[in-house]
C-alpha cells in the first residue's frame, strides 16, 4: 500500500474519529463572549406524526380529531395535559412522552406549532396557483431532511444552519480544544459549515485507533504514524487530510476516557436507560459536563432517532419510539440541572415533515408538511404554544390535499433564527446563517 492509499484508508478508523469536512477556519468579526451556551438538536428521522404527538384535548377539538383519526386516535384520557400559562388547556401530549410533562409544568418546555420548510408565507390559493412558491421536492424524505437541516428550500445547499452558526461564532469559540460542532449520529448536513468542521463521536464500542498506545509495540506504531502524518504536506489536500487524521487521534485520546466513565453527576440520570438515543444524549451530557476543561464557550450537538416513517403500524411504532425519546430527553434535562447548566443548554427537535391527518389503509399515515416541534431548557419561555395551529379540517384552508397535509404557518428559518439569536449570532450574522430570513415577518419567535 502506498502512502496516499494508507491515508485514504485511515479515513475509516471509525465514525468517532471522522471529521465532517475539509476546510480552513476563517476569521470572523464576533469577539469571544466568555460565557457558555449549547444547542442540542434531536432529529426525528422519517417524519414524525405531529398530529398524534400533540392532540387537541378540549371536548370540541378532540371530537374533530377523533372523527378523522378513527382507529389511529389516541384515547383522550391517556393524553398528558399541557396547561398553558394562565390555565388554558388546549392540547395533550402523547403518553409515550409522559416524562416531559414535569418539564412543561416547570415552565421549561415550549411547543412550536405547524412549522415547516417555506419559501415565503403561503396561503392555499398561492400554493394552488403556482409551483414556484413551493419548496423543492415536497414530501420527499431526503430533500425535506436536507431543507430542514439547511434552512434553504429553493436550491440545494452544501451547508447546514448549524454549520453556518459555527462559522459565525468561530472567533468566540477559538480557545476551545474541541470543535464547536459534535455529532453522535454521523456526518450530516446540519453540522456542515463553510469553514467549520464537526467531530463525529461514537456512543458505544471503542473510540480510537486500534493498535495505538503509549507503550511497547503500540507506542512504536503510534510514533511511526505521527511521523508519517508530518511529512509531504506540500499538497493542500494531503495537508488537510493529514490534519484531520491527526486531530481525530488527538480527540479520541482526550474523549475516550471521558465517554467511558459513568460515575459523574451528568451520567447519573441515565443509569437505567439503554436506548440508542439515551446513549447519544449521555455522551453529549458528559462532554458538556467537561466544558471548562475544553475551554468551550459555544457548542452545537446533533443527535437523531430514526424509524418515524410510519406508513404501517403507527400506533405501536410511535409509542415505542417515544418510549425511548421521552425518558432520554428527561434524563438529559436532569443531567443539565445536576451540573448547573440548564439555563445555558437548549434542546430542540427537527424532523423531515409531519404526516397526513387522515390515516391510510394500512394502519399508518403518509408524508405531509407542517409539524409541531419542541424546545426544552432553562432559558425557554415555557408552558406556551408558539405559532399558529392549522385548521384541522380535511380539504380546509390549510390543507394542500384532502388528506390533511398542513401548509406551515411558521418557517424553519424563523425557528432557526430564534435559536441562533439566543446562541449569540449577531443580527448581521443572521443574514449569513439564514439567507432567506428576510422573506418572513418575524425573525424572533420569542420562545427562548
Amino acid at each position: 500500500m502506498n502512502r496516499r492509499d494508507f491515508l485514504r484508508h485511515m479515513g475509516g478508523i471509525g465514525a468517532g474519529a471522522a471529521l465532517a469536512q475539509l476546510g480552513l477556519l476563517g476569521s470572523h468579526a464576533l469577539a469571544a463572549t466568555g460565557d457558555y451556551k449549547a444547542l442540542v438538536c434531536i432529529f426525528l428521522a422519517g417524519g414524525n406524526d405531529g398530529n398524534n404527538t400533540l392532540v387537541p384535548i378540549d371536548t370540541t377539538g378532540y371530537a374533530k380529531y377523533y372523527a378523522v383519526r378513527g382507529s389511529l386516535a389516541l384515547p383522550q384520557a391517556n393524553l398528558m395535559q399541557l396547561p398553558e400559562v394562565g390555565g388554558a388547556l388546549r392540547f395533550g401530549l402523547h403518553p409515550g412522552l409522559a416524562a416531559w410533562q414535569t418539564i412543561w409544568n416547570a415552565g421549561k418546555m415550549a411547543v412550536l406549532l405547524n412549522a415547516g420548510t417555506l419559501l415565503q408565507t403561503l396561503t392555499l390559493a398561492q400554493y394552488q396557483a403556482s409551483t414556484s412558491v413551493r419548496p423543492l421536492d415536497l414530501f420527499s424524505h431526503i430533500d425535506q431532511q436536507a431543507q430542514w437541516q439547511a434552512a434553504i428550500s429553493d436550491t440545494p445547499s452544501g451547508t447546514g444552519w448549524g454549520g453556518r452558526m459555527a462559522d459565525q461564532l468561530a472567533a468566540a469559540n477559538a480557545g476551545s480544544s474541541l470543535p464547536t460542532m459534535i455529532t453522535t449520529s454521523g456526518n450530516n448536513l446540519f453540522v456542515t459549515g463553510q469553514a467549520s468542521r464537526a467531530l463525529a463521536i461514537p456512543v458505544s464500542g471503542s473510540y480510537g485507533l486500534s493498535g495505538a498506545g503509549t507503550s511497547g509495540a503500540n507506542l512504536v506504531r503510534t510514533t511511526a504514524l505521527t511521523q508519517l502524518l508530518g511529512v509531504d504536506k506540500d499538497s493542500l489536500l494531503i495537508d488537510a487530510a493529514q490534519d484531520i487524521t491527526t486531530n481525530a487521534l488527538n480527540y479520541s485520546a482526550t474523549l475516550s476516557p471521558l465517554l467511558a466513565g459513568n460515575s459523574t453527576p451528568a451520567a447519573a440520570p441515565f443509569a437505567t436507560l439503554t436506548s440508542g438515543i439515551a446513549k447519544q444524549l449521555l455522551a453529549i451530557a458528559k462532554i458538556i459536563e467537561a466544558r471548562t476543561a475544553f475551554n468551550a464557550t459555544r457548542q452545537i450537538f446533533f443527535a437523531s432517532l430514526g424509524g418515524f416513517d410510519t406508513h404501517t403500524n403507527q400506533l405501536t411504532a410511535q409509542a415505542s419510539l417515544f418510549g425511548q425519546l421521552g425518558p432520554a430527553v428527561k434524563a438529559f434535562y436532569d443531567a443539565m440541572a445536576a451540573i448547573g447548566e440548564n439555563a445555558n443548554v437548549t434542546t430542540f427537535t427537527l424532523s423531515d415533515f409531519s404526516r397526513t391527518f387522515k390515516p391510510n389503509t394500512t394502519g399508518g399515515t403518509d408524508h405531509a408538511w407542517g409539524n409541531n416541534h419542541f424546545i426544552i431548557g432553562g432559558a425557554v419561555h415555557g408552558q406556551r404554544f408558539y405559532g399558529t395551529q392549522p385548521t384541522l379540517t380535511l380539504g380546509g384552508p390549510d390543507d394542500t390535499s384532502k388528506e390533511g397535509r398542513w401548509i406551515p404557518t411558521t418557517a424553519v428559518d424563523q425557528y432557526a433564527a430564534t435559536l441562533a439569536t439566543w446562541f449569540g449570532v449577531s443580527p448581521a450574522g443572521l443574514a449569513s446563517v439564514l439567507p432567506n430570513l428576510s422573506r418572513f415577518p418575524a425573525a424572533n419567535l420569542g420562545f427562548v
